[in-house]
């Protein structure tokens, strides 16, 4: 069975989505975990898929054919190694350019391994000021957790931080 993961971008149309689906779906392909998301008026998306190895050449050639839409395909071992903890992390703060670098450096910095990052802008509900929300999840060895935490509260007074399991 190879693994294939998918990154796709193009002009968002109707239908894109079942396109890429019908075609994973006629190769037995088994759509397995994918982020997908409309952004400024492109689709982008990354979807990780199991096929058998010989169904994998006819998959990648029919996806790279889809009219409009750049995919590019690459091969990925499914096994990863053990992590010892995941933590969710709900971040919320003023919002302003460089803020994703301040926190990714500071899980780099204490040996995490950030696994996704889904954020956001909104408007605070009194003073309208633009807010950063994201939501982390990171692999971290238990004994770091701690440091990390208190690291990530460093970057600005106004940076808030919930944590789950």
């Amino acid at each position: 069975m190879n693994h294939l993961v998918i990154s796709c971008i193009g002009p968002d149309q109707t239908g894109l989505v079942d396109k890429l689906s019908k075609i994973i779906s006629k190769h037995q392909g088994n759509w397995q975990v994918s982020s997908l998301h409309h952004l400024s008026g492109f689709f982008a998306g990354v979807i990780e898929v199991a096929v058998a190895k010989e169904k994998s050449e006819g998959l990648i050639s029919e996806l790279k054919k889809i009219n409009g839409l750049s995919c590019q395909i690459e091969m990925a071992e499914p096994n990863l190694p053990s992590v010892v903890s995941n933590l969710v992390l709900d971040i919320t703060a003023n919002d302003r350019a460089g803020i994703v670098q301040e926190v990714s450096s500071v899980i780099h910095h204490q040996n995490g391994n950030l696994i996704k990052l889904v954020s956001s802008q909104d408007s605070a509900a009194y003073s309208g000021q633009e807010i950063f929300k994201a939501k982390v999840q990171i692999a971290i060895a238990d004994k770091s957790i701690d440091d990390l935490i208190n690291a990530l509260e460093q970057i600005a007074d106004d940076l808030m931080v919930d944590i789950s399991r």
